[in-house]
């Protein structure tokens, strides 16, 4: 990698509910550069919202919609019977109820980046991409998205002329056809940081279980806050990107 490299640091956060805390915001919030915040449906409520927009405004953090699948018990990781027009709603929703609490947190929403199950889905469905792609468009069609790369998501959106940023996983395995490993199989998560880091200094690839490129667009880097090592990884990411020139900043 070289010095004229940008790369954006992502996380997903303020997944916490109520009483019940997740994760460690306020020091991932001093690492990435930008933060996904949970809408409420699989993490989240109003008070952690407004709360971690107006913590990433503080420390000039951009902030995207992170909408779900309504799963709270199960963290909006298992697929979920919708159709794709109730999808599209379900987004819509969330994305609303993501722009106006963080207008009142003083802030604003800078993109969209789909959580969980429903992120996996569109990867591998065309129509549940198509159906990500409609609510964007028809709610805030002048939001980015983030998009797996790879992904049916990051093809359509594309030659539909949207912006994508497209995104690879700190401390996710991928299978040798570039998907993301199913949280149901072992390896899927990782959790050494020094290996995780590693593996983002190889430019313009993802690397597979078994060591092989596969040429990918990266934009964007993820690190899941909801992980117990996710703060060693990301600061060790961000540690070893910087190391090689890479220059860490929000593309928005």
């Amino acid at each position: 990698m070289n010095d004229k490299i940008v790369v954006d640091l992502n996380a997903d956060l303020g997944e916490s509910f109520g009483q019940f805390k997740i994760g460690n915001d306020d020091a991932l919030l001093n690492i990435v550069t930008s933060a996904n915040v949970a809408c409420g449906f699989h993490g989240g409520d109003p008070e952690v919202m407004a709360s971690t927009f107006a913590s990433a405004k503080k420390k000039g953090v951009a902030i995207g919609a992170h909408p779900g699948f309504p799963d709270l018990w199960g963290f909006g990781r298992r697929v979920m019977p919708f159709s794709h027009d109730e999808i599209e709603r379900i987004l819509s929703y969330q994305i609303g109820a993501a722009q106006a609490l963080a207008r009142y947190a003083g802030h604003r929403i800078s993109y969209v980046k789909t959580h969980g199950a429903l992120g996996n889905m569109f990867e591998r469905d065309p129509a549940v991409a198509t159906a990500i792609l409609n609510a964007v468009e028809r709610t805030a069609p002048e939001l980015p998205l983030m998009a797996i790369s790879r992904s049916h998501l990051e093809r359509l959106g594309r030659e539909r002329g949207m912006t994508i940023l497209s995104e690879i996983f700190a401390d996710r395995a991928y299978t040798e056809d570039g998907k993301l490993v199913p949280r149901s199989e072992g390896g899927a998560v990782l959790h050494d940081p020094v290996f995780a880091a590693e593996r983002m200094v190889k430019a313009g690839a993802v690397e597979t279980r078994t060591g092989k490129m596969l040429p990918a667009w990266i934009d964007t880097i993820c690190v899941h806050g909801d992980n117990p090592e996710s703060l060693d990884v990301a600061r060790t990411v961000r540690e070893a990107l910087e190391a090689e020139g890479v220059q860490l900043q929000s593309r928005f």
